[in-house]
């Protein structure tokens, strides 16, 4: 199984992430942290990176329920997605799958909640397209 799901779009860096934005919004997600991996390669390291944001997604409904089910979900929140640039004007957008992450978590109450969870980020990834 594998642990994400992606898709590859075209078209300029930064509106790519104002579109994934849009796209956790109308699923209701909320973007809490946002890692800007290249200028933090180029601030605490010196080397040069291609575009790559992390987004922290989080659905609070859904978060509230996780961690009323298991209060160390904490530690698997929020859900990340990462949008990439390896090739000018390709980019790919990547979210996690809850349900692979929650396997390693034996909570039978979390099942429901990773797919539910899982299904609104593969609408997310498809409506990018």
């Amino acid at each position: 199984m594998n642990y994400y799901f992606n898709t590859t779009i075209s078209g300029d860096f930064d509106q790519a992430i104002e579109k994934v934005i849009e796209e956790l919004k109308k699923e209701g997600f909320g973007v809490l942290t946002e890692i800007d991996i290249k200028a933090t390669l180029k601030k605490k390291l010196d080397v040069d990176f291609y575009n790559y944001r992390i987004l922290g997604a989080c659905n609070p409904p859904f978060a509230y329920k996780a961690l009323q089910a298991e209060d160390k979900i904490g530690a698997m929140l929020p859900c990340n997605v990462i949008v990439q640039e390896k090739k000018p004007g390709e980019i790919e957008v990547s979210a996690v799958d809850p349900v692979a992450s929650m396997q390693a978590v034996e909570n039978e109450k979390l099942n429901e909640i990773a797919n539910e969870i899982s299904n609104k980020l593969r609408k997310v990834i498809s409506n990018l397209k």
